[in-house]
């Protein structure tokens, strides 16, 4: 994954969900709520194809590592994962959304850049990484709980990490053995896996909160406080 400024990672999906945050420091003047927080990724995606800037003034004092994906709604379907890049270190959640959401959107390596056409098809997750723990072993650690970041030096003398959200290994139906063997194979390892290789893991794991919005929904809102529907190069996006 390419560095931009921090630590980076992708993720494969995550599913929707719900939290609330707010501060207690005297710096933050508003609680950060799910639909602000993915409000601003699906304006930073607006403001970035009207060849505008989102700045963000807020003095909130609230720090956490966070991911940001985008999915596409086609015909109906399941959705789709379009992008998805985060940060396991701290950041403040405002500037990281803001900046993440660009990110994940226009730089996972592993689609082409989302088009302006595309919006009206996306959904955006957000998501809160808590609760970091160091984990006795490889398997010490819940599916469906826990999210896992793995690190270990390879018989190459090559040193490896990846990581999971916590809805990876439960939406793929992986036992833990599974799921850190698929864990070792993202890290970029193709040799042999073995218990030798497993039990050289240290195993990081962590708790996540998140939230899902349908671009629809930021257009819909938009339109409700401003009197019109978001538009890019004057052309509005869908029926809202």
């Amino acid at each position: 994954m390419e560095q931009i400024g921090r630590r980076e990672y992708e993720c494969s999906f995550t599913l929707s969900g719900g939290f609330s945050l707010s501060s207690s420091s005297s710096a933050c003047q508003f609680k950060l709520s799910p639909v602000l927080l993915v409000f601003i990724c699906s304006h930073c995606i607006s403001v970035y194809f009207e060849n505008d800037a989102f700045i963000c003034d807020s003095l909130c004092s609230v720090f956490s590592p966070l991911f940001v994906t985008w999915k596409k709604v086609v015909n109906g379907g399941e959705p789709r994962l379009r992008g998805c890049i985060g940060t396991l270190e701290a950041c403040q959640l405002i500037n990281g959304f803001r900046d993440y959401a660009l990110t994940s959107a226009l730089r996972d390596r592993r689609f082409p850049p989302i088009q302006a056409k595309e919006l009206p098809n996306l959904e955006c997750t957000v998501s809160i990484l808590t609760d970091y723990e160091t984990a006795n072993n490889y398997l010490d650690w819940e599916v469906g709980k826990h999210g896992i970041i793995i690190e270990f030096v390879d018989d190459y003398n090559t040193r490896r990490s990846a990581t999971y959200l916590p809805e990876v290994p439960a939406h793929e139906g992986w036992t833990r053995v599974e799921a850190i063997d698929s864990l070792i194979r993202k890290a970029g390892f193709s040799g042999p896996i073995t218990e030798s290789l497993r039990k050289r893991i240290k195993l990081t794991r962590y708790q996540s909160t998140l939230f899902t919005m349908h671009y629809s929904d930021y257009a819909s809102h938009v339109k409700a406080t401003r009197g019109a529907a978001p538009t890019i190069a004057g052309a509005r996006l869908g029926n809202y």
